[in-house]
């Protein structure tokens, strides 16, 4: 999984969060994020059932709503 600061996580279930910071150039694991039901911020090593929303898509899905 590679992701960019501003992409977005959901895990199994839907659970939401934003990337705030990579920590690694290349766009490995570990990532900073922000949950939205919690508003806490949290490393994460995503699982395999995690998935990738880039910003760009999560800005198109807000705008079709």
């Amino acid at each position: 999984m590679k992701v960019k600061r501003g992409d977005w996580l959901v895990e199994p279930g839907g659970r939401r969060g934003q990337v705030t910071a990579v920590k690694h150039e290349d766009g490995r694991p570990p990532y900073l994020v922000r949950w939205l039901d919690t508003e806490h911020e949290a490393l994460v090593f995503p699982g395999p059932d995690t998935h990738v929303v880039t910003a760009a898509d999560e800005a198109a899905r807000l705008h079709t709503g």
